[in-house]
């Protein structure tokens, strides 16, 4: 009897024994405080972000405000250019054109009057321009290889210069003798300059003060405006107005004005 309950006794404490040890092995490690989780996380934040001084906060606002007021200036310019070719589409023409004298590249003198009897592709630009002012005169030449094979020298390319600063007589006519050889630049005084872009509501930024010898840009409207033999407004073609796009244009203002004159010009 006495062996029998040492026997039961032993095996008690070899169960005991195992419990207890299993159960400590249910979590060999223990947990690791929140403290040090919370840390961890926040040196990987500041890893990820950064420093941020109050000096980059600075340049943050101030790039900031530039981009604001850039695509501010850029939004009215193109809602300048929809609402006047909204205008020509919905409300007939708009004023535009209207009493000028400017200079030739031999300095002689060219009016409103000069316009007559030609339809004209005029466009306000400046020489020193970089890529539009080109890439508008290109449109431009294409444009008038192909309605002259179609409708013979009925039409003249204008170019006058919102830069009267830099832009003299001789300047121009260099400068357009890379593009239509029938090309006619135009330019004048700042006064002058002003009265023809008000005329034609063309914006151009060139202060009145401008240095001959500077190196500035000057920020102007974009449209190259269809004017009728008789001096009138037919259309704006905008920038994004492709050049097939214009000569399909200007084929349909001919042949309507044909239709209405019996001729062409």
């Amino acid at each position: 009897m006495s062996s029998l309950s040492t026997s039961l006794r032993a095996q008690c404490r070899r169960r005991a024994f195992h419990t207890t040890f299993f159960r400590s092995q249910k979590h060999p490690y223990p947990p690791q405080k929140s403290s040090t989780r919370a840390y961890s996380q926040l040196s990987r934040d500041r890893a990820a972000v950064g420093v941020f001084t109050p000096k980059s906060a600075a340049l943050f606002v101030a790039v900031g405000v530039g981009l604001f007021f850039y695509f501010r200036h850029e939004k009215a310019k193109l809602l300048e250019q929809r609402e006047l070719e909204r205008a020509a589409k919905q409300y007939g023409r708009p004023k535009v054109g209207g009493p000028f004298t400017l200079a030739t590249p031999t300095g002689g003198p060219f009016t409103e009057k000069d316009l007559l009897g030609k339809w004209s592709l005029v466009y306000f630009g400046f020489t020193n321009c970089p890529d539009i002012c080109p890439a508008e005169l290109d449109k431009m030449t294409e444009v008038m290889n192909v309605v002259e094979k179609e409708h013979g020298s009925i039409f003249q390319p204008v170019f006058i210069s919102v830069d009267p600063a830099r832009d003299t007589p001789s300047r121009i006519g260099q400068y357009l003798t890379d593009f239509h050889k029938s090309f006619i630049g135009l330019v004048g005084s700042y006064e002058s300059t002003k009265a023809v872009c008000k005329a034609y509501r063309v914006y151009f930024s060139t202060p009145p003060n401008a240095d001959p010898n500077g190196d500035y840009l000057v920020d102007h409207s974009i449209f190259v405006y269809l004017m009728d033999p008789e001096g009138q407004f037919v259309e704006a073609f905008g920038q994004a107005v492709d050049t097939p796009e214009v000569i399909s244009k200007i084929h349909d203002a001919v042949a309507e004005w044909t239709k209405v004159h019996g001729k062409k010009t």
